[in-house]
């Protein structure tokens, strides 16, 4: 999977543009559907990463890319989720995550925030 033309809103993967948040889940891409998490915007100021969105949790190594600035929450209970279940997590804005997951793509799933 080939990640380019990342600005703030939109990516290039695999010469198809999106403009709205990615779930790739073993080498597809979906949209990422936040409405589970929007209770807990208040809380936050922003829709955060909550365990209640549908996380694509089949991997070994789950990327969240939080955005240009970011300003993506993740809530603790998607680190909780991930323990138990013994994937290890990475935390980085949008930009480093797709460079992270260019050095190893391998059982990685990746939920990209494209915004702040």
């Amino acid at each position: 999977m080939r990640f380019t033309d990342y600005t703030f809103g939109s990516i290039r993967v695999d010469g198809v543009m999106y403009e709205h948040d990615l779930v790739v889940d073993r080498g597809r891409i979906r949209k990422r559907k936040k409405a589970a998490s929007r209770a807990f915007r208040d809380q936050y100021g922003h829709t955060p990463l909550s365990a209640s969105e549908d996380i694509p949790w089949r991997c070994r190594s789950l990327v969240i890319g939080t955005g240009a600035h970011g300003a993506l929450p993740v809530m603790p209970q998607v680190h909780d989720e991930a323990r138990r279940r013994n994937v290890e997590v990475h935390v980085l804005p949008t930009a480093k995550a797709i460079e992270l997951l260019a050095q190893n793509a391998k059982d990685t799933n990746a939920i990209l925030h494209l915004t702040c």
